[in-house]
């Protein structure tokens, strides 16, 4: 099964997607069954708790529940297309004690109860109703052989329903066969989707969850756009005073040392020439900072010209395919520009690459405005790249972060790396 972070696929075509659904079918049903086995464990253990018993058992529970339910997580995500979220409050650090209050006081360990109860009945009137619906028809398809190749007693009454006299009754009851196989592969996917929104309906986050963890992450991102901010202030007054100010003070010791031996043209003249060499190295300086804050290419040219400029001063050839509808916001822009240079700037210096591609696109759902920018920086280097913290690409998620964009990283050792990063946004 697919992890919920990874992209979900729901295609199941023809009658090979239907067996496959089969076998799923058989799982989930016999899974249903462990399930409640493991939920009355569970309730077991956390009535003895107060008596001093259960502890470990309770916190063993707990943690196969967890394992159980994300995996049906996993399915039901590839079902509806669309990955579902652990709801679970972070486990507080301390002994087993602390540990298992936690998971008590969580409520998502109690829908996770009633899950396993509500699974267990349900599982068989969605996935059950399936696998019966294929065995019938198998047996009913293969009736009239049946009764052939048995004594006649077994199956005069088939499933019990009416007793059967003849060759010509046990082709009329050979008809529900083709009907009850028709019956399943029309209905495997249907039942299939009822299960996983079932799933769905308790394993998922709830509404206020989901609330609080916005709030978390939104708390999050702030203190990082903050602490972002707050360096690259220092950043700027430290280029500032090391340099440009660095510069204009030596200019004006200069200038003052002219005036002072005005009648003395030769000095004159190389102070003025100090001076002058001065006032371009601060142009310079002054140049690259603001070029640093916002490059004027992205200003003039967009994120189109200004990406192709990064690839042009890249001394590994690079790549470049962009495809956007317009411009975007100034800050979408802005953001993307300094992650694709950090991430460019990160396969330059670590990865050894022969070459670079650069990828931005803008995908939006038809009649809309709203959608994602997705960006990929990919080398053929030799792989092994970390989101450390404290690194590169960890300052490429906390600048994403506070655009609730995402960052993704593939580097398998020996390479090749891919990072691929997306910001919502709208374009103008």
């Amino acid at each position: 099964m697919a992890g919920s972070g990874q992209a979900c696929t729901v295609a199941h075509p023809g009658t090979a997607g239907r067996l496959a659904l089969l076998g799923h079918a058989l799982l989930l049903s016999l899974a249903s069954t462990v399930g409640a086995v493991l939920c009355c464990l569970w309730i077991a253990a956390v009535v003895l708790v107060p008596f001093g018993l259960g502890l470990p058992m309770t916190l063993l529970c707990a943690v196969a529940v967890r394992r159980f339910a994300d995996r049906h997580r996993q399915w039901a995500a590839r079902r509806l297309g669309a990955p579902i979220a652990r709801p679970y409050l972070p486990t507080p650090p301390g002994n087993r004690l602390t540990q298992l209050q936690a998971v008590l006081r969580d409520p998502a360990s109690w829908r996770d109860c009633a899950w396993l109860l509500v699974n267990s009945v349900s599982c068989w009137f969605t996935s059950g109703l399936s696998l019966i619906l294929f065995l019938a028809g198998l047996f009913y398809s293969g009736y009239p052989l049946l009764v052939a190749v048995t004594p006649s007693e077994v199956f005069r009454e088939p499933f019990g329903f009416f007793a059967v006299h003849g060759l010509g009754q046990t082709l009329l009851v050979a008809l529900a066969g083709p009907l009850l196989l028709a019956a399943w592969y029309l209905s495997g996917e249907w039942l299939a989707k009822l299960n996983a929104h079932v799933a769905h309906a308790l394993l998922a986050p709830t509404g206020k969850a989901e609330l609080l963890a916005r709030v978390d992450e939104l708390t999050d991102s702030r203190a990082d756009v903050v602490d972002a901010g707050a360096s690259e202030l220092r950043r700027i007054e430290r280029d500032l005073h090391d340099g440009a100010q660095a510069r204009l003070v030596s200019l004006g010791m200069s200038l003052g040392l002219a005036d002072r031996f005005a009648d003395d043209p030769e000095t004159v003249r190389r102070l003025l020439a100090e001076a002058r060499a001065s006032t371009a190295d601060a142009l310079a300086e002054l140049r690259d900072l603001v070029r640093g804050i916002h490059p004027p290419v992205l200003a003039d040219r967009g994120l189109d010209g200004a990406v192709q400029a990064l690839a042009l001063a890249n001394p590994v050839p690079t790549e470049v395919a962009i495809r956007l509808p317009g411009r975007l916001p100034a800050p979408v822009e802005s953001a993307a520009y300094f992650v694709i240079a950090e991430a460019l700037a990160n396969a330059i210096k670590h990865a050894g690459a022969s070459r670079i591609r650069i990828g931005v696109e803008f995908a939006h759902p038809p009649v809309r405005t709203t959608g994602e920018l997705m960006i990929t920086v990919a080398d053929d280097g030799h792989g092994g790249a970390r989101i450390d913290d404290g690194g590169g690409l960890h300052g490429v998620a906390r600048r994403l972060a506070a655009f609730d964009g995402i960052l993704t990283l593939d580097s398998p050792d020996g390479g090749p790396t891919e990072v691929r990063m997306s910001l919502p946004c709208v374009w103008s």
